[in-house]
């Protein structure tokens, strides 16, 4: 009976020394650190290394084929390098393991194309009641009052209001000067320009594109619009389309000021489309660290 617990103890001792240091004494390979690729690629792409970031994330999902937000992210800058293999290698993935995130994924593809293909226009849209009108923040001076960039896009956003005269309108943004936020200086300008106040919905804590979008959405559900009007400046408007559609929010109109749109026609460059990738990557909720 020693005999019989003593081989049985050997026994253990080695297999569990082959598990630890793998056969023949050559060393197992570690796990990678899955949190740790996915944060090294989050880093990349906010920092442009798109491809050192593609490559993390396919460490990343070799050890743990499940991850669904990875299988996400890979999708999502798959379809931003035009890598349409591994696009639809991660996508067929992400169905199998999260289906409600690969809808989500789709759409947030879905989103950046068609912003690519929005094109700045300054004419007002016909829109009723259940369309809502949203308009942008930019920065305010120290004084709190308005920049000439913010002056164009009030100006539209107020001919958009005369053209449709039912639409609720969100005015969007934080980051207050002197006291007062954009949404108060647009609320002012607006109402100053013979806007009824009722109609006026006021979000004043966004400070970016993707909070804009992500406020804006739910106040428009609150005042029941289902759609809306997108009202920015014309180098900004494809981004913004492209966080509002991520959002949850329709847009059926993009109006933009006057200013600077002849050069905001063509369809936007390399770069812009990167911007317009990572802010939906952030509007879609995917975790930036872990």
């Amino acid at each position: 009976m020693k005999t019989s617990r003593y081989v049985r103890h050997l026994v253990l001792t080695v297999l569990t020394a082959c598990s630890l240091t793998g056969l023949a004494g050559v060393p197992a390979q570690a796990m990678p650190d899955t949190n740790a690729l996915y944060n090294s690629a989050q880093h990349n792409f906010r920092n442009g290394n798109d491809a050192a970031g593609r490559a993390d994330l396919r460490t990343l999902i070799g050890a743990d084929p499940r991850d669904a937000e990875a299988l996400a992210l890979q999708a999502i800058w798959s379809d931003y390098a035009g890598d349409l293999p591994a696009l639809f290698d991660a996508m067929m993935r992400l169905r199998v393991v999260d289906p409600e995130l690969a809808r989500g994924t789709d759409n947030a593809i879905g989103a950046i194309r068609a912003a690519l293909g929005t094109l700045p226009n300054p004419l007002p849209a016909l829109a009723g009641p259940q369309t809502g009108i949203v308009v942008l923040g930019y920065g305010l001076l120290p004084d709190g009052s308005l920049r000439p960039e913010l002056h164009n896009r009030l100006t539209a956003a107020w001919l958009q209001s005369i053209a449709a005269p039912f639409s609720p309108i969100v005015v969007t943004g934080g980051n207050p000067r002197n006291g007062i936020t954009e949404a108060e200086a647009m609320r002012r300008w607006l109402l100053a320009h013979g806007v009824p106040a009722a109609r006026i919905h006021v979000e004043n804590r966004a400070g970016s594109t993707v909070q804009n979008a992500l406020f804006s959405t739910r106040m428009l559900r609150a005042a029941g619009a289902t759609s809306a009007i997108v009202v920015t400046s014309p180098n900004h408007i494809r981004r913004a389309v492209a966080d509002f559609l991520v959002a949850g929010t329709k847009v059926v109109g993009a109006t933009t000021s006057l200013e600077q749109l002849v050069s905001q026609l063509p369809p936007p460059g390399r770069s812009s489309q990167r911007g317009i990738y990572l802010d939906v990557t952030r509007t879609f909720q995917l975790r930036t660290s872990r």
